[in-house]
């Protein structure tokens, strides 16, 4: 039986993919040429995908409500039994038609032209709503009012999909609040309830404070923590960095701070220590593949952010300081998408800026551990030369690796802090920019 792979046709400049709003075939369907398929939505129009080719539906492989990008395999169609069929028979591309009318004159091959779409009232006044947000909205329960409330990032003030994306994450961690912020009694159950002074000032917790103390009490009680903990002279690192800091800047449009250097030391361990580069659900250990490096950021009202670099081990020090710069940037502005805090596979915290030596951080779960950097001091040091050890003064940080015990034993963990600290000591200091 020959096998017809039906992909999503391209659908006009600079659309790169449509939702899935109705199928009109169902598996083991016999279908012929020309037959409409299913219905797409995208940020331009609804159309209807016809068949090129005469057959049975064999499966369907994505489902209504998924958004596929042109070019992916939607469904396969077999078209032929016992060898009867001529396969040498050439076969259309996917015809899409618009479910309106198009003047013959504006409608070349593809390229579907934009109509006139349900508006609504927004905070930047009268707004279009494309049959993609539409679609979407409708999907996930947002009312029209609800959609004059989300400010568009698309071109003059339009939404798009990942303004609804980023709209129902905060819509729904509101509505989950009182799940997943653990009651303040239940939080400190042994305490006595403390009561104010008069002269004493009572300040509500916001939201994202509630769910960072959330987060963190549900990490302590999953995850038995130990923390480890090693100093390390990076004296050359530090004449390095001081050295090339004015021309990496000129290079790269980017400041060379200290956390950069950590990342890629962090990355390149986590290369020859994978197992440290773990998640645990359930019973099972899920050993990622991709490097993604959280770096936690403080706010400027006090609380806490985690960005996340990811693929780390495959970006130079120039692209590291760039994101770092970039991911910092927005999230004092409050400008992050959120992909850029989830998927993080490790995180990096630097204590360091504010003078600690060290500290014992918590694990950003799911991840497995957290490294944190302590400040940068003069010490004396025992140093080896060609007549011995002698004592000279050094730049050295303590670092301090905290990891869940349940995956990561004590060999695994101090194997993995030695090895970021070798890393940084050896750093090679004829390295150019």
């Amino acid at each position: 039986m020959n096998r017809y792979e039906l992909t999503l046709p391209a659908m006009g400049e600079g659309i790169i993919e449509a939702a899935i709003t109705r199928w009109f075939v169902s598996p083991g369907d016999k279908v012929s040429v020309d037959q409409p398929l299913l219905e797409v939505a995208t940020d331009k129009v609804d159309s209807e995908v016809y068949s090129p080719v005469e057959g049975l539906i064999s499966r369907l492989i994505y489902n209504e409500g998924e958004i596929p990008s042109v070019g992916e395999v939607i469904a396969i169609i077999d078209t032929g039994t016992n060898g009867n069929d001529d396969s040498t028979a050439p076969v259309k591309e996917p015809v899409l038609k618009p479910d309106f009318p198009v003047p013959e004159d504006n409608y070349v091959q593809h390229d579907l032209i934009s109509r006139p779409v349900t508006g609504v009232d927004n905070q930047n006044g009268s707004m279009f709503i494309s049959p993609l947000v539409r679609f979407l909205a409708k999907q996930r329960g947002i009312s029209a009012s609800e959609l004059g409330q989300i400010r568009g990032s698309g071109l003059d003030g339009r939404i798009i999909k990942d303004d609804i994306q980023n709209y129902i994450i905060h819509r729904n961690a509101r509505e989950d609040e009182d799940e997943l912020i653990i009651p303040m009694a239940e939080l400190k159950p042994t305490l006595q309830e403390v009561v104010p002074e008069t002269e004493d000032e009572i300040i509500e917790m916001d939201r994202m404070r509630k769910l960072i103390a959330s987060h963190m009490v549900r990490s302590k009680r999953a995850a038995p923590h130990v923390t480890s903990f090693l100093e390390a002279d990076i004296t050359p690192l530090i004449e390095w960095r001081e050295r090339n800091k004015s021309l990496f800047f000129r290079r790269e449009q980017a400041k060379l701070t200290f956390t950069p250097l950590f990342v890629e030391a962090v990355a390149m361990a986590l290369k020859d220590f994978p197992r440290i580069n773990v998640s645990l659900t359930g019973e099972k250990i899920i050993l990622h593949k991709n490097i993604n490096v959280g770096i936690a950021t403080a706010l400027p009202n006090g609380n806490l952010i985690v960005p996340v670099i990811r693929n780390a081990d495959r970006e130079n020090l120039g692209g590291i300081a760039k994101k770092i710069a970039d991911l910092a940037e927005r999230a004092r502005n409050n400008t992050l998408m959120p992909s850029e805090i989830k998927g993080g596979t490790f995180t990096i915290t630097n204590i360091g800026q504010y003078n600690n030596l060290t500290g014992t951080p918590i694990i950003n779960q799911p991840e497995s551990a957290i490294l944190a950097i302590g400040t940068i001091i003069k010490k004396p040091w025992a140093v080896k030369t060609s007549q011995g050890y002698g004592i000279a003064v050094r730049d050295i940080t303590m670092l301090s690796l905290t990891y869940d015990h349940r995956v990561i034993d004590g060999a695994l963990g101090g194997g993995f802090l030695s090895k970021v600290a070798w890393y940084l000591e050896h750093f090679d200091i004829s390295r150019e920019i």
